[in-house]
């Protein structure tokens, strides 16, 4: 089983919960396209950095979710930060630098964030209609959130799209 971001449920309402994810390091490329195709884009180049395409020839077990991350601000132009999750435990320091320059390495620390699980295929019109619902119900429980938005993608693209399961994650300020 894949394994996945650690978090905790510090709350959970009605319609969305409140986590604490927990400090890890990411993998992520920066793709200027839209939505419907950044992440098949950056996916081939972050899954070829954790079969050893790293500069110490290391495999790195995969992760899930495929995070899709763009602030609300951004134009289309500005693009997607797409990334894989390295496995719990991974610090900056220990992990092999990429062959590839596309691809960073970024320490995140602790977050607390609101999540929303849904099934279906994440497209771009059911992605956003999630995110306006979920920033509406955070707003009522007086949450204040960041301008960014997370589409975190479980499964593979070729899981039947009624079985896939996604979420999506918005940084909060409590």
């Amino acid at each position: 089983m894949t394994k996945r971001q650690e978090f905790k449920v510090l709350k959970t309402y009605s319609d969305f919960e409140l986590r604490e994810y927990l400090p890890c390091v990411i993998a992520e490329v920066n793709v200027l396209d839209q939505y419907s195709s950044a992440a098949s884009s950056a996916f081939s180049k972050l899954f070829n950095y954790i079969s050893k395409g790293n500069k110490s020839s290391e495999k790195i077990a995969m992760t899930a979710p495929v995070i899709s991350a763009q602030k609300a601000d951004n134009s289309e132009s500005a693009g997607w930060n797409v990334s894989f999750v390295m496995p719990s435990g991974s610090s900056f320091a220990h992990l092999p630098d990429p062959n590839d320059p596309q691809v960073r390495l970024r320490e995140l620390g602790t977050e607390i964030c609101i999540a929303k699980s849904f099934r279906g295929r994440a497209t771009d019109e059911l992605s956003k209609k999630i995110t306006n619902e979920l920033r509406a119900k955070a707003l009522e429980a007086n949450i204040a959130l960041s301008d960014e938005t997370r589409i975190c993608r479980f499964d593979p693209p070729f899981k039947p799209g009624i079985l896939q399961y996604n979420e999506i994650v918005i940084p909060a300020f409590i």
